[in-house]
């Protein structure tokens, strides 16, 4: 893609064209990873964790949750409390009518960049797949000023609405190096961050990131 065509990932007119193409069941798209491919970042990290187990009914935020299907697999494995947002008024009307038998989640129209409506500290398990990465465009060494603005927006509403002790999710593409500088805040925040390689095609690999809200700053 173009310098250009990257800006336009963090609009919503250019998710709702793509999303108007969705062709009925299945996902348009699971961007990066699969839930499979994911399963055991899920397990060490979420399923696992104290607190998050199914039995403790965790709050589970879908950030820019598209039309993927790992709310659906979530669900199966006994997490009924979902909340998926997305700005595309096109996509979260296709995935509220595609899954309108689970009743335990909800997909609602949402700028992640602004979540008023979700309250503070709420939130168990924040999920990330691809939407932070879809504000970066330009140069990784010295993103504009924009990319800036908007990730921090971004990360300090993720961290406005975990609970402390909940953790923050994220799977990227990119290049360590180049994320930590737009993560640390959340760090200074007072938040723990791992890094994880989760592997890929080749030598292209993805990365997990278990960022975890242990006080307030």
């Amino acid at each position: 893609m173009t310098s250009e065509n990257d800006k336009a990932l963090s609009h919503a007119e250019y998710w709702d064209e793509y999303y108007s193409k969705s062709d009925g069941a299945a996902p348009t798209h699971e961007w990066f990873r699969s839930f499979g491919d994911l399963e055991q970042f899920f397990q060490t990290n979420f399923f696992d964790a104290d607190g998050l187990t199914p039995s403790d009914n965790p709050l589970i935020l879908n950030l820019g949750s598209g039309d993927s299907v790992i709310p659906v697999e979530l669900a199966s494995r006994g997490y009924q409390r979902q909340l998926c947002v997305d700005f595309s008024p096109t996509v979260v009307d296709l995935m509220t009518k595609r899954h309108a038998e689970f009743e335990g989640i909800e997909w609602k129209l949402m700028d992640v960049r602004d979540m008023a409506v979700v309250a503070d500290g709420s939130i168990d398990v924040a999920f990330d797949k691809g939407t932070l990465d879809a504000m970066i465009y330009g140069s990784p060494w010295d993103p504009p000023q924009m990319v800036k603005d908007n990730t921090s927006a971004y990360l300090k509403e993720v961290h406005r609405v975990l609970r402390d002790g909940g953790v923050f999710l994220y799977v990227t593409f990119r290049q360590p190096h180049f994320m930590k500088p737009l993560l640390n805040p959340m760090v200074e925040r007072g938040m723990d961050m791992d890094m994880q390689v989760l592997g890929g095609a080749g030598a292209f690999e993805y990365y997990g990131y278990k960022i975890q809200k242990v006080g307030t700053k």
